[in-house]
């Protein structure tokens, strides 16, 4: 198995048990922006070491990061500080395999935004993609047990978070992967932790002084909850650094496609963890979404 393969599967599963995470601390511990900042705040110095480990390790200088890699940087940090507190946000009002099925729409959603704004083209078969894809989202987008009409299932807080958090995560890797690339060493591995360790730090003083600011106590119940908030932590570092190593070392349409396997991940632990009912629409729902992602990514 190459190497970019496995670190994507293993992205994918450390992501999978990082929202899980989350959406334990959120329903019974801390608020969403407090469960947003237990992933920053343990993952920051985990990375830290072990960057610096590696740097020493190697023997290496730390390179010169510029103004356009900081740039990238922050820009990406916004957007994932934002994007997770989205998705902690859905998990309160739907399961999880869904929550993660409407995140994972930020594949199509980044190709709309090339379309629509910079000129992109897409084939008719990324179009027919997207079309399957709605399709999904329409599935998803209804409540079960509840009688709506197709567009306030669509325009439902729900479907809004699920959206957003797909769209600020396409804005994230994005960036993250300009960022890497803006750092001057053919070594894939101190690109990815040098990255990382810069983008955690800047998201832990970020989120530290808004919680210290919005939500006073917020902080120190993210250290009471420490038993399992480093693990949101820890987690979070492994998953970050499996993307940030994958997306430097293949194309991001590849490291997607493979990413995939995330959403059979989030189904199993919606059933087999968290005992949530999963409906036959919804299940449905996950399926066209999951199809139209894995063509599209391939195609286009």
């Amino acid at each position: 198995m190459e190497l970019w393969i496995f670190a994507s599967i293993a992205a994918a599963l450390f992501q999978t048990v990082r929202f899980m995470l989350q959406k334990v601390l959120s329903m019974n511990v801390l608020s969403t922006a407090g469960s947003t900042f237990a992933r920053f705040a343990y993952a920051a110095p985990a990375a830290l070491l072990a960057t610096a480990f590696y740097i020493w390790g190697q023997d290496t200088a730390l390179p010169v990061l510029d103004r356009a890699f900081w740039s990238y940087a922050w820009l990406g940090a916004v957007a994932q500080i934002i994007a997770t507190a989205c998705i902690v946000a859905l998990f309160r009002t739907r399961n999880f395999a869904v929550g993660i099925t409407l995140m994972k729409t930020e594949v199509i959603q980044a190709a709309i935004i090339g379309v629509l704004f910079f000129g992109a083209k897409v084939s008719l078969a990324g179009w027919g993609a997207i079309l399957i894809g709605l399709v999904g989202v329409v599935l998803l987008s209804r409540t079960p047990g509840v009688q709506e009409s197709l567009w306030k299932g669509l325009s439902s807080r729900a479907t809004a978070l699920g959206l957003a958090s797909g769209f600020l995560f396409a804005i994230s890797a994005t960036s993250y992967r300009a960022a890497s690339l803006e750092i001057a060493s053919e070594d894939p591995f101190l690109r990815a932790g040098v990255t990382l360790t810069c983008v955690t730090a800047s998201q832990l003083v970020a989120m530290a002084l808004w919680l210290r600011w919005r939500e006073p106590g917020q902080v120190t119940a993210v250290w009471r909850a420490r038993k399992v908030a480093v693990w949101v932590g820890l987690t979070s570092m492994a998953g970050s650094f499996g993307w940030f190593l994958a997306f430097t070392l293949q194309t991001a349409a590849y490291v997607k496609a493979v990413g995939q396997i995330e959403l059979i991940f989030s189904l199993m632990a919606s059933v087999l963890f968290f005992r949530e009912t999963v409906t036959a629409r919804e299940l449905v729902g996950i399926g066209f979404l999951g199809l139209s992602i894995l063509i599209f990514v391939l195609v286009v």
